[in-house]
């Protein structure tokens, strides 16, 4: 099972710093990614981006959680040689992690 069959995602960028929303379409799997969707497993899924801190914050009312990845996007819009410099591909990316089937779905 991927991400994506559990949540969307959503991006944002300030600089050189990424955001990246998972947002559950079930309340019922907020637990479940709750547990199983760390900062540190986002930072490592992101390892070939984020060079920096990866901070989990969480929104239980929502069912989402938001990250924040720190040196995330090559200095920023004006500093980036990347393709994508807003960092926009990066929840698509998020969304192709692997994770187990919870017994609830």
């Amino acid at each position: 099972m991927k991400l994506r069959d559990l949540a969307h995602s959503r991006t944002g960028d300030k600089g050189d710093t990424l955001n990246i929303s998972v947002i559950c379409y079930d309340s019922r799997h907020y637990e479940y990614l709750r547990r199983t969707l760390s900062a540190e497993r986002v930072k490592a899924h992101l390892q070939d981006v984020v060079r920096g801190d990866v901070i989990r914050y969480e929104l239980p009312r929502l069912a989402a959680f938001n990250f924040v990845a720190q040196h995330a996007l090559g200095g920023g819009v004006t500093r980036s040689l990347a393709l994508d410099a807003h960092g926009k591909s990066l929840s698509s990316v998020l969304l192709d992690l692997d994770l187990e089937d919870p017994e609830d779905v």
